[in-house]
């Protein structure tokens, strides 16, 4: 039997969707209203709006748009002295790019900004056209992205919570529901306050089903932990080639194209490194800058590989002019989820190194290749995950780091004792073994913190190396 749908759940599913169900085909603009320089300090903008060039913010802004395969027929710079409570824009500005918009029949207009309920409402009846800020560009990505059950769930709730305080607004999914009433006609108080009161019911429903989730995650991740392997999580700015790296470090499949968010849900793979230390590596959605906050604390349970990480490795691409800003904002995300960035802990990848002129390339690999004869140093490795660059000198980095927190162990054993040496090779990383000519076998072994306790326990005679052993 079909089931039926209320018009109050069509109505909640409509709001849930991707913001206006946007058509490739829109003719788009993309605004960039950001701030001149002189302006910027007195409005109190972060450090990643200091350091990124104009032209890179909007270049990464068409980059969204095109991400959703949207039809931008133009990027332009908007520089603003200071922002407007009505318009963001000053009000010549918006007369300006209204006769453009209309002259070139745009029907989608993207600003990269956050935009106020008002300035949003105000922007639509001056353009004459659709609008979206910068958090429903990206929130419509991730509604395309999301594959996995608990993404969808994430997106949606972080899509209610944003539509949740623009209920006052023409040109949104309420349009649907008003019938001949006009586009610049809002619905009554009371349909307002009910449709707020189904949203924060669905939300509530959401977050049920994500705790469900979570607890499965966490029922994963105890499995995990009885056959203990080290989690070696990637993260970064987003289009940084982690997905590219990922698959060179574990020979696996995941969708890696030149485009903002390729990857959304996460990926976990095993695989081995040069000594045989087996880890978990996992691939995780990139970050951006201004990521939305809702966005943030809704993918919370998704980066929760990134949280029990033992080590991060931070993909950068050292080829991008805004590399550094770029490093910044991946560092301040991951101290708004409460994330340790310690030294000890991080392990920066230079990726893209095909990608660099040869005076630049040069450079960086002698700044890299001073760790080299320290594997545990913290000079950054240059790799190109493409090309297979420096992989190798990366899996050494990541064994190294891994060892740096495990002891290790001399072992002997008679010739006829072939279930330890079995139980040694399964459970510890055999570094060197010898043979005497009567049989007897000498062993060196690093072992986990987490066996240490059940190791000597059936080794009571091994003897501690120092490192310089």
């Amino acid at each position: 039997m079909t089931q039926m749908t209320t018009p109050g759940e069509a109505r909640l599913q409509a709001m849930a969707a991707p913001e206006g169900d946007i058509a490739a085909a829109t003719h788009t603009l993309v605004i960039g209203p950001y701030l001149t320089r002189a302006a910027a300090p007195r409005m109190g903008s972060g450090p990643a709006d200091a350091t990124r060039s104009s032209e890179a913010r909007i270049d990464e802004a068409a980059g969204l748009a095109a991400a959703i395969e949207l039809d931008v027929t133009e990027a332009i710079i908007a520089p603003v002295s200071r922002i407007r409570p009505s318009t963001y824009l000053g009000k010549g500005r918006v007369e300006e790019l209204s006769g453009r918009i209309k002259a070139d029949e745009i029907g989608l207009v993207v600003m990269d900004c956050a935009l106020s309920p008002v300035q949003q409402r105000n922007l639509e009846k001056a353009f004459g056209c659709k609008v979206i800020d910068r958090t429903g560009l990206i929130l419509e990505i991730f509604g395309r992205r999301a594959s996995t059950r608990e993404g969808t769930l994430q997106v949606e709730h972080a899509h209610l919570a944003y539509q949740r305080s623009r209920l006052v607004r023409s040109w949104t999914h309420l349009e649907r529901q008003r019938g001949g009433f006009g586009f610049l006609g809002g619905p009554g108080e009371t349909q307002i306050e009910a449709d707020r009161r189904m949203i924060q019911e669905r939300m509530t429903k959401i977050e049920r089903e994500l705790d469900s989730v979570t607890r499965t995650r966490g029922l994963h991740r105890e499995s995990r932990a009885r056959v203990p392997y080290p989690i070696v999580a990637l993260v970064g700015y987003t289009n940084a080639g982690k997905s590219t790296l990922f698959n060179a470090l574990t020979k696996a499949e995941v969708m890696a194209k030149d485009m903002l968010f390729a990857t959304l849900d996460p990926t976990a793979r095993a695989t081995k490194l040069p000594h045989g230390e087996t880890v978990i590596l996992s691939d995780t959605v990139g970050f951006i800058s201004e990521l939305p906050t809702a966005l943030i604390a809704a993918f919370r349970a998704t980066l929760e590989d990134v949280i029990e990480a033992d080590i991060l490795l931070h993909v950068r691409d050292v080829s991008h002019v805004d590399s550094e800003a770029q490093a910044e904002d991946v560092g301040g995300v991951l101290r708004e989820l409460g994330i340790e960035t310690t030294a000890e802990r991080i392990i920066e990848v230079w990726n893209k190194a095909d990608l660099l002129d040869d005076p630049e390339r040069t450079r960086l690999l002698n700044l890299s290749a001073q760790g080299r004869n320290d594997r545990d140093s913290d000079v950054p490795i240059l790799v190109s995950a493409l090309t297979g660059e420096g992989l190798a000198a990366l899996s050494g980095r990541i064994e190294a780091r891994i060892a740096k927190r495990r002891s290790t162990f001399a072992v002997t054993l008679a010739p006829e004792d072939g279930a330890a040496l079995n139980w040694l090779y399964e459970n510890a990383e055999v570094l060197d073994r010898r043979a005497e000519e009567a049989g007897t076998i000498h062993l060196a072994i690093r072992v986990a913190p987490e066996k240490e306790p059940r190791f000597l326990n059936r080794f009571s005679s091994a003897r501690k190396l120092s490192r310089a052993e």
